[in-house]
């Protein structure tokens, strides 16, 4: 009975038709940056050099959240992804549950003290606030509102403006992942930012490959249903890129 199991898993896959995206696009997925202004400097340019070497049609770059915290330069992040990104090449960026953070810690301060926890007090600091009394769990009020003073308003209209689930071609582009068993446009927007065992664990079909972040893994890790490229950027340097080109799949890391 169970080499039979094996045999018909065997016929299924392989006539399951391999992920693609949209002929002529190259893809450039990128993990959470967390920060690393460095990082993500060296990444635009192992970018630009792959294009240099191996022109596509419609290259696209894809941010897929956690662009602050714990990292040395939240603030440096934020603008250079405000700003026009390399010459020709759209940029598309997904929401984090770290920049969720951020933008309830200006409308609720209590949440403060869950989000210096996460990294926020790296952020604040990036922002020029006060980060005394905050560090040692006091002064939330003040912090919130010091926050809301120092941020530029292009900033916070870009972290307002940030989208959540992004699909392209096989693929389904999102910051933490899927609820298995709810269709991709029923998807709860907490659900993609924050969940993580119900997914991870989920070895079944999501109706698309999910491309995300938000769980730290040492490499990029490419299973049938999703691939997670969050290589811990704050922590090692090692910030990832997924390339996708028609059926291929590759990666570039700092």
């Amino acid at each position: 009975m169970a080499l039979g199991w094996f045999r018909r898993l065997i016929r299924r896959d392989a006539g399951r038709q391999a992920a693609r995206v949209p002929d002529g696009m190259r893809l450039y997925a990128i993990g959470d940056i967390h920060g690393r202004l460095d990082c993500l400097r060296r990444m635009e340019a192992l970018i630009a050099a792959d294009l240099a070497a191996h022109p596509a049609a419609r290259p696209v770059i894809i941010h897929l959240g956690d662009y602050v915290d714990r990292g040395p330069d939240s603030r440096g992040v934020i603008e250079a992804l405000v700003r026009p990104g390399l010459p020709g090449i759209p940029r598309r960026c997904l929401r984090g549950n770290h920049e969720a953070m951020l933008l309830q810690a200006m409308e609720s301060p209590r949440s403060i003290d869950d989000w210096r926890q996460s990294g926020g007090i790296e952020t604040l600091h990036s922002y020029g606030v006060d980060i005394a009394a905050a560090r040692l769990g006091r002064g939330f009020e003040q912090a919130s509102e010091a926050l809301a003073r120092a941020l530029p308003a292009g900033h916070r209209d870009f972290l307002e403006g940030l989208e959540a689930l992004l699909l392209i071609g096989d693929y389904a582009f999102v910051h933490a992942g899927l609820r298995p068993g709810v269709p991709l446009e029923a998807q709860a927007l907490h659900d993609l930012l924050w969940i993580r065992e119900e997914f991870l664990e989920y070895e079944g079909d999501f109706g698309a490959v999910v491309v995300h972040g938000h769980t730290p893994v040492g490499q990029p890790d490419e299973r049938p249903n999703r691939i997670n490229l969050d290589t811990a950027a704050y922590l090692t340097g090692r910030l990832t890129a997924l390339v996708l080109e028609g059926a291929s799949r590759r990666f570039l890391s700092t």
